[in-house]
C-alpha cells in the first residue's frame, strides 16, 4: 500500500510539473495569473463533479472531519496558487519557485509539532540539501537586486505554507472521507476566492480563444486528475515524504521547458536535479525502513 501511495503522489507530482509548462505558455501570450489559476480550478472542479456522476452513493458529506480539512485544503490550494502568483509578479519566476518549494521544511516543522516526525540532524540536513537542489536547479542564486520585494518574497513563502496547509488539510479530511466530496468542496472554495480576483470579460474571452485547448489541458492535468492522484496517494504517504517525493514537479517544469522550449540544460541544474532525486529517494527509503 505504501508503494502504490508514493506512486500516486509521484504521478500527481509530474502532472503539476506538466501543468506548470502549461502555465508558462499561458502567461508568455499574456494571459492573467489569476485567470489562468481560476480555470485550472474550475475545469479540476468539472472533472471531479463528473466522476460523482457516475459514482454518486457511498460518500461522506457532512462529517466535521471532511468538511473542515476540505475547507482547510481549499484555502491552501487558494493562497498557494495566488501568493505564487503574486511572488512571480513581484520577484521573477525563479525567486517564486525556491521559496514555494520550501513547502517540506514547512511540513516537517508542522509533523514535528503534532507529533507524527521526530526531528533529527539527518532529516534538517536531507531538507537543506534538497533546497539547496532547487536553488542550483532554478538558477535563483543569479540574483538581482531589481527583483528583490519584500511583498513578493513574503508571498513567496506564504506560497510554501499555503502548499503545507493542503497537505495537512487533505490528509485529515481522508481520515473520514473519499476523494470526491473533499475535492469538490476545496476545489469549490477554490474557485470562490479566486472568482474576485478575474474580470469577468476575461473570463468569456478565454472560450473562444486559440488557447482554449491549453485551458482545458490545465484544468484537466493540473487541477483535475493531479489531485485525484495525489489525494489518493497522500491517504497511506506520511505528508513529509508527500511534500518531499512533490519535489520532482520543478524537476518535470524544467524538462518541459527544455523541450518545448528548446532551453538548455546546464550542469549546474543537472546537479540540483540529482541532489533533489537522490536525497528524496533517501528520505523515502528511510522512512520506509523507520516504518516497518
Amino acid at each position: 500500500m505504501r508503494f502504490k501511495g508514493v506512486l500516486f503522489v509521484l504521478l500527481a507530482a509530474i502532472g503539476w510539473g506538466i501543468s506548470g509548462g502549461i502555465s508558462s505558455i499561458l502567461l508568455s501570450e499574456g494571459w492573467d495569473p489569476y485567470l489562468i489559476a481560476f480555470y485550472r480550478g474550475a475545469i479540476g472542479f468539472a472533472l471531479i463533479l463528473f466522476c460523482l456522476f457516475f459514482n454518486p452513493t457511498g460518500h461522506t458529506w457532512l462529517d466535521r472531519k471532511v468538511l473542515v480539512g476540505s475547507f482547510i485544503a481549499g484555502l491552501g490550494v487558494a493562497g498557494n496558487f495566488t501568493f505564487y502568483f503574486i511572488s512571480i509578479a513581484e520577484t521573477n519566476v525563479a525567486i517564486a519557485a525556491t521559496l514555494m518549494y520550501c513547502a517540506p521544511v514547512f511540513v516537517f516543522v508542522i509533523s514535528i509539532a503534532i507529533g507524527i516526525e521526530r526531528s533529527t540532524l539527518g532529516k534538517w540536513f536531507a531538507l537543506l540539501l534538497i533546497i539547496a537542489g532547487i536553488v542550483l536547479l532554478t538558477q535563483s542564486y543569479q540574483l538581482d537586486a531589481s527583483k528583490f520585494s519584500i511583498i513578493g518574497l513574503s508571498a513567496g513563502l506564504a506560497a510554501g505554507v499555503s502548499y503545507a496547509i493542503f497537505i495537512f488539510g487533505f490528509k485529515y479530511a481522508s481520515q473520514s472521507g473519499s476523494a470526491t466530496p473533499i475535492l469538490l468542496i476545496a476545489f469549490g472554495i477554490l474557485i470562490g476566492i479566486l472568482w474576485f480576483m478575474v474580470d469577468a470579460q476575461n473570463l468569456q474571452s478565454v472560450w473562444s480563444a486559440s488557447s482554449l485547448h491549453l485551458f482545458i489541458l490545465l484544468g484537466v492535468i493540473g487541477g483535475g486528475l493531479s489531485f485525484i492522484l495525489y489525494f489518493s496517494g497522500l491517504k497511506n504517504t506520511k505528508p513529509l515524504n508527500a511534500s518531499i517525493i512533490a519535489m520532482i514537479e520543478p524537476i518535470i517544469a524544467t524538462i518541459f521547458s527544455v523541450v518545448i522550449f528548446k532551453e538548455e540544460l546546464t550542469i549546474v541544474q543537472l546537479t540540483g536535479i540529482l541532489l533533489i532525486l537522490l536525497t528524496a529517494t533517501y528520505l523515502n527509503i528511510n522512512s520506509g525502513s523507520q516504518q516497518k
